[in-house]
């Protein structure tokens, strides 16, 4: 038996309702979706996640909309972040938000949800927006570093309970950094840039080298060029594709080794695209 779990940046819900998601969600009704930059109310919210529950009664997924788990966290500043999760899976427990922030610019970032799989584990899934930086705004690089530092500490703990047998882990979101040369297309271009400077890209060395977590879609793909999740809106960056590997998922290692496969939904063309984002999805045998 297989789960599949989606990630991907909206780039605003409402927008991406009137561009049409409605469509993807039919096809692909993953039974773990981590959405992340939801951007809008509550009282917005909610009919479009009603909308995205009928479909998956329709295709087969759910008995009745209720079935569909939803959760999601409002980021404090009006029109920035906010996360959400939805889920077919039943759900033990959530918690919002980073342990160890609670400042307004930190909220609407992180989501955790302690779900049972097909085969009676529980697994931690984790959605997250880690901030997207500036190079030349020195208080959001900082906001950024912070988020960063704290993020260890959770990861930590994360990877701890894991190694001691208890429930596996995976981190599911827009973590706006590209980690490696092949992670993004124009590399020396960009080393100065927000989210592929050195300073960022060393949390993921740690994240992997010290914490043992698996890149799931790097270990999948091999050391291969791409394939990208972003695309910038300017000029011609997603004909041409000119873009940068954003969206993960990282896991801890009895749970990375169940992977079987992924997917990364780049749209067809420009004027298809639901978001500036392509939906990273995993398939995990459990």
């Amino acid at each position: 038996m297989s789960i599949t779990i989606a990630t991907s940046n909206v780039n605003g819900v409402r927008a991406a309702a009137r561009k049409d998601v409605g469509t993807w969600v039919s096809a692909k009704v993953p039974d773990v979706w981590c959405m992340q930059e939801v951007r809008a109310p509550q009282s917005a919210i909610d009919p479009i996640f009603d909308d995205f529950a009928d479909r998956y009664v329709t295709q087969g997924k759910i008995k009745k909309p209720e079935d569909l788990f939803r959760v999601n966290d409002i980021c404090e500043i009006k029109g920035r972040a906010g996360v959400a999760l939805l889920t077919t899976l039943p759900v033990l427990e959530t918690r919002i938000g980073l342990p160890g922030l609670s400042e307004p610019v930190d909220t609407g970032r992180w989501i955790e949800a302690d779900v049972k799989t097909p085969d009676g584990h529980v697994l931690t899934v984790i959605c997250i927006y880690v901030h997207s930086g500036m190079a030349d705004d020195a208080l959001k690089m900082k906001q950024k570093f912070r988020f960063l530092d704290t993020m260890m500490g959770r990861l930590e703990d994360l990877r701890d309970e894991a190694a001691k047998g208890g429930r596996q882990a995976v981190l599911c979101g827009d973590f706006n950094i590209a980690h490696t040369p092949i992670d993004i297309k124009n590399a020396k271009a960009n080393v100065t840039h927000a989210g592929f400077m050195p300073s960022e890209r060393v949390y993921i060395d740690k994240w992997l080298d010290d914490l043992d977590y698996v890149d799931v879609m790097r270990d999948l793909a091999g050391d291969i060029q791409g394939p990208y999740t972003w695309w910038s809106q300017r000029g011609r960056a997603f004909d041409n594709n000119v873009g940068w590997r954003l969206d993960y998922q990282f896991a801890t290692p009895e749970f990375a080794e169940t992977a079987q496969g992924f997917t990364i939904d780049k749209a067809s063309s420009y004027d298809t695209r639901w978001s500036d984002h392509a939906a990273l999805e995993v398939t995990y045998k459990v």
